[in-house]
């Protein structure tokens, strides 16, 4: 059987949406991790704290959520991080919440190490976000046996799962300064996925429309059984996205929108994703140590900004906008079967 022939048809992905409701969350990282491998490992695994913000998340009336995972905390502790994971569903089903997990990374920082991770820098959007696996292993073919043993034993362990709703195998393949390393790469997680075939569907999402990334950009909508997208846009440009990507008659869902003070709003653009019933998952829950409420390249010592860019709540659990807030309640409650 051809590779290709594993990916569904869009009668298949068409029949599978159908059966879901309108599908809105967020990208979900506990306020206490700075990355990946502090939401995962063993001695900064927070139960508690992912409990309580979940809970925020349901409130607004989220049914999705998006979360990265990462190949070292898979090497270095296999059974716990397993473990964890299962316990991390448990919490998502609880808040009628599913789950999208993104197995790799290109962006932010270059070089991953398991252990203690740095304390975030004051005002530096993302300071401590890491890489998987990073340019090291994505640039050497020979290294990538014990990436594929991760990514084919996450996938068969959890690929009858209810409680994971979709499989993001790549975010933004080809980001920083990656373009001409991990086309190869990406094609090999598609294959690795292949061999499993989960019964959630893949996929994995444009993010920009730059004409050195056509390559990526041709395989990925050719290749997703589910078509996702990353806009940080106005409403205008967002739509127009939209209307292009639904050409190729499947369902679209945006996995990564709203910051703020780049015209992606959930007052302007959350009533264009409902209008067209496109998956929403904006960026940001809760203000924390990813410092996403600066913007990208935000400098040392930049002082919180009167408009958040990312992020919905306070730590303690108010909202930076309590207008925003309302808005998101009434456009989900609307979609309640």
């Amino acid at each position: 059987m051809l590779p290709a022939q594993k990916i569904w048809s869009a009668e298949e992905a068409n029949a599978w949406y159908q059966k879901q409701p309108w599908l809105v969350g967020c990208n979900f990282i506990p306020s206490t991790a700075i990355n990946e491998l502090e939401m995962w490992q063993a001695d900064t695994f927070d139960p508690k704290t992912i409990d309580k913000e979940l809970g925020w998340a349901q409130g607004l009336g989220f049914n999705v959520i998006r979360v990265y995972l990462h190949n070292l905390a898979w090497e270095t502790d296999r059974a716990g991080f397993v473990t964890r994971i299962g316990t991390f569903l448990g919490i998502a089903d609880k808040h009628k919440i599913k789950v999208v997990f993104v197995l790799f990374d290109d962006c932010w920082l270059p070089d991953p190490k398991p252990g203690k991770q740095p304390d975030p820098k004051p005002g530096v959007h993302n300071s401590g976000w890491l890489r998987a696996p990073g340019p090291d292993i994505v640039s050497s073919p020979a290294k990538w046996d014990m990436i594929e043993l991760y990514c084919k034993d996450i996938l068969i362990l959890f690929k009858n799962d209810a409680r994971v709703l979709m499989w993001d195998l790549y975010n933004e393949p080809g980001n920083s300064d990656m373009t001409d390393i991990s086309y190869p790469f990406m094609q090999k997680v598609f294959q690795w996925a292949w061999s499993v075939r989960p019964s959630q569907p893949l996929t994995c999402a444009t993010w920009n429309g730059d004409d050195k990334f056509r390559r990526y950009n041709d395989f990925q909508l050719a290749n997703s059984d589910v078509i996702t997208f990353h806009n940080y846009s106005d409403p205008k440009n967002l739509e127009e996205e939209i209307l292009k990507l639904q050409k190729l008659g499947r369902p679209l869902i945006c996995s990564e929108y709203m910051a703020r003070t780049n015209k992606s709003t959930f007052e302007h653009n959350l009533p264009v994703l409902k209008k067209y019933k496109v998956g929403a998952i904006n960026w940001g829950l809760v203000s924390g140590k990813t410092n996403t409420i600066f913007p990208w390249g935000s400098k040392e010592g930049t002082p919180e900004p009167t408009v958040w860019f990312h992020d919905i709540f306070k730590k303690d659990g108010s909202p930076f906008d309590e207008k925003e807030v309302k808005l998101i309640k009434e456009l989900t409650a609307q979609s309640k079967p």
